[in-house]
């Protein structure tokens, strides 16, 4: 059984840590962030052990992320420029492990190039999956779709239209908590793990949803969100770098 933290480390908008020697490199550009508010009841039998659901005033959320994954590289190593670039939305929660560390957790990664989703699947036993995607600009507004081809449910699917709003100067503590994350919570081979990531304070923008038609977070076994997103935002993107799997570790994905 899942032993809370007593001293959750505090949110920050930039990282208190550095990675001097990262294990890889990418950037996440082009974001929407699309989070609904749930009771942590209701995800904590989703999580790895280990971990329990991070709260904020008692609620907990799910998040539905679409962006551009560019140049994955590994180590110092100039990132790749088509294999490493492609779009991905990943379904996500969020958890604090026994040392008191905040990261996400991953339910789902759809993802347009299949050798990389089947590395990730096979080598660090990470939920990717073959999806056909775009991403279409026009004016202040983005649309993002994805299509499940494997290995399934086939045709799980999204599409996500958000219009981009003014900058935010200073983020509210809600913005903070849902993108101020510093690693993510996995298991590997029945182990729990934890990789951390370092990257520029996140440029925040104020976004509308001009429209979500969706069934990943179903898919990803999730309970179906309810009602209106509690959080929309938009971020043109940041550079990231993850540090070695801490004790115990973890494996690198947005």
């Amino acid at each position: 059984m899942a032993v809370a933290p007593t001293a959750p480390e505090p949110i920050t908008p930039a990282s208190l840590r550095s990675t001097p020697n990262p294990l890889l490199t990418q950037s996440w550009l082009d974001l929407a962030f699309v989070h609904w508010a749930v009771d942590p009841a209701d995800v904590a039998p989703f999580l790895p052990a280990g971990t329990v659901p991070d709260t904020l005033d008692g609620v907990t959320y799910v998040g539905l992320v679409a962006f551009r994954m560019h140049r994955v590289g590994w180590f110092r190593l100039p990132g790749v420029p088509y294999l490493g670039t492609f779009p991905e939305t990943n379904v996500r929660l969020y958890a604090v492990d026994t040392h008191g560390r905040r990261g996400v957790v991953f339910r789902s990664l759809d993802a347009s190039r299949l050798i990389p989703v089947a590395v990730a699947r096979t080598a660090f036993r990470l939920p990717y999956l073959w999806s056909r995607m775009t991403i279409r600009r026009s004016g202040d507004s983005i649309t993002y779709t994805s299509t499940r081809r494997w290995p399934g449910p086939r045709g799980a699917h999204s599409r996500i239209t958000v219009r981009v709003g003014e900058p935010i100067a200073e983020p509210t503590e809600l913005e903070h908590f849902l993108t101020a994350r510093w690693g993510m919570h996995n298991t590997f081979f029945g182990r729990p793990m934890y990789l951390p990531n370092t990257h520029p304070r996140w440029p925040l923008h104020r976004a509308d949803v001009l429209e979500c038609e969706e069934d990943l977070v179903v898919a990803a076994g999730l309970p179906e969100p309810a009602g209106e997103p509690a959080s929309v935002l938009y971020s043109p993107g940041v550079p990231v770098r993850f540090g070695r799997p801490g004790r115990p570790g973890g494996i690198p994905t947005p």
